[in-house]
């Protein structure tokens, strides 16, 4: 029987854990914020880009598993690469999780409370982002969800479960009709049949653009490491959470792939009407095309407000399973001496991580209100970009981390060097490129971006995707020398070895040696 100071052992089936992975990822909210920006970027190449950063996402998906399949452990990016590069490197990775997931609450809730006004016909309320009533509905739906995550892993799992088929239901749909229309010649100006030159990736732009479409699909896809951060939860702790992993991201690729070209064959890639780089819509993509595609008539109209619906539950289901990862990744930090006791606390009856849970959605609901009322809300788009700096150091050191732990077994066999080694390493490596580049080239203030100047010379203007992105990170490293003062036994290397310990099934308990402790 699973000991009450433990998280709830077996609540999870693979199914659930890929439903997880998946809803992490909130495909239908992250395509209609992001996809008209990466035509923006590249045009007619989005197709390609699907595929380009489907690869590193699989490779770090893969070292994932390698990873869990020795240590299931919750904190994933923290401790591996603790084990790997010592305790300020693993700090610093749980902690470009929590800023990830703290940075994109606010983008979350104010889709959810925007598409809730649009479905019931309040069109004036949801087209404006920064009104009191979506900035009060967004902060209740933050509540709620925070709730959902801490009354138990198995009532977040059926939810999503329900979420996510309401999701995946109308995105085909969706594609399937704009492609009927396409075909039947019944699309709009500016529409046609998809063609092989949309896959060829010598036809893409500047490198710049390139890179900037890459990392805004890297967030599109973004998430499905969830699966693997309730890993102690599953049935089967060293398989399952892996086996998920990969799964989802070859179920989103799939997913992103045939809405992708289903968009761009119905409203084509111009700046005017439908067009995906149209710059009016370029950031809700579904929403200018729903009408377009299912007409006006009464099925229509049914189908529009379905829609609405779909995205609208996509935001809320990322909302309430990007609340799990960051509350388990301080629970395990917290578990080994690295934040707080508090923060490793179990709930008695519901056994999810009840400090965490708590307090990362009240954080949310503080950024949220801070953000909406900040450069007239457009620190919130401005912030689904910077993510991509966070997302790209932890994806990026879980792909290093596994080829540096497992590099004293490469002799063993190639099959050992490639999938333990190589491949996690290029993934990881292509990440932090991206993130890294778009940390440099963010530095400068962005067209319509917000800014903030040095309050001494030589009084340069910073950009606000900068700031959001590596200021954020930023912060973490005096929060870092402060706990080390304060509870140093992690931070002198002495809770994690620095190698992977046996495999084991083992669910670490608050009061309980850590296990792994160096000795």
């Amino acid at each position: 029987m699973t000991s009450p100071g433990t998280l709830r052992s077996g609540a999870l089936s693979l199914a659930s854990s890929v439903v997880i992975g998946v809803a992490s990822a909130g495909p239908a909210y992250s395509i209609t914020a992001t996809l008209g920006l990466v035509v923006v970027a590249v045009g007619a190449q989005a197709p390609v880009i699907v595929l380009l950063a489907f690869v590193p996402m699989l490779l770090v998906a893969i070292g994932y598993r390698e990873l869990n399949a020795v240590e299931p452990d919750p904190g994933t990016t923290f401790v591996w690469a603790t084990r790997a590069f010592g305790p300020f490197a693993g700090w610093m990775s749980g902690w470009a999780i929590v800023v990830s997931d703290l940075l994109v609450m606010a983008s979350l809730a104010q889709i959810s409370s925007q598409f809730t006004f649009h479905l019931v016909g309040a069109h004036g309320i949801g087209a404006d982002a920064t009104s009191p009533w979506v900035l009060l509905l967004g902060i209740a739906y933050l509540v709620v969800m925070t709730l959902v995550a801490l009354y138990g892993i198995d009532v977040s799992a059926r939810l999503q479960s329900w979420l996510l088929t309401v999701e995946f239901g109308m995105l085909v749909v969706f594609s399937v009709v704009a492609l009927a229309r396409v075909a039947l010649g019944h699309g709009p100006a500016g529409s046609g049949l998809p063609h092989w030159s949309w896959f060829n990736p010598f036809e893409l732009g500047s490198f710049s653009d390139f890179v900037t479409a890459m990392l805004l699909m890297v967030f599109i896809y973004w998430g499905w490491d969830s699966a693997v951060a309730v890993n102690q939860e599953t049935v089967d702790p060293r398989r399952t959470p892996g086996r998920a992993a990969v799964l989802s991201t070859v179920t989103l690729v799939a997913l992103y792939l045939l809405v992708t070209v289903a968009s761009q064959a119905f409203a084509g890639t111009g700046t005017t009407g439908l067009g995906l780089a149209n710059p009016y819509h370029a950031d809700d993509v579904l929403g200018a095309l729903g009408e377009a595609v299912f007409g006006d008539g009464v099925v229509g109209a049914v189908l529009v407000h379905l829609l609405f619906l779909m995205v609208l539950t996509s935001a809320a289901a990322s909302t309430q399973t990007t609340i799990l990862p960051t509350a388990r990744a301080t629970y395990s930090m917290a578990l080994h001496h690295a934040l707080p006791a508090a923060f490793g606390r179990i709930h008695p009856r519901f056994r999810t991580p009840s400090f965490s849970t708590i307090v990362f959605g009240a954080a949310s609901v503080v950024l949220y209100v801070a953000l909406n009322f900040a450069s007239g809300g457009r620190l919130i788009a401005q912030a689904v970009t910077a993510i991509g700096i966070s997302i790209g150091v932890y994806y990026g050191l879980t792909g290093l981390s596994c080829a540096w732990l497992y590099r004293d077994r490469f002799a063993s066999g190639a099959r050992t060097f490639i999938v333990k080694g190589v491949l996690p390493a290029v993934g990881g490596c292509a990440l932090l490129f991206a993130a890294a580049w778009t940390a440099v080239t963010s530095w400068w203030v962005e067209d319509a971006g917000s800014s903030w100047q040095l309050p001494f010379a030589p009084h340069w203007e910073i950009g606000a995707t900068f700031l959001l992105g590596v200021g954020t990170l930023a912060l973490g490293v005096p929060i870092y020398l402060a706990l080390a003062g304060l509870m140093p036994p992690f931070f002198r290397g002495e809770v994690l070895a620095r190698e992977l310990p046996a495999p084991t099934e083992e669910i670490i308990e608050a009061d309980a040696p850590v296990p792994g402790r160096a000795g």
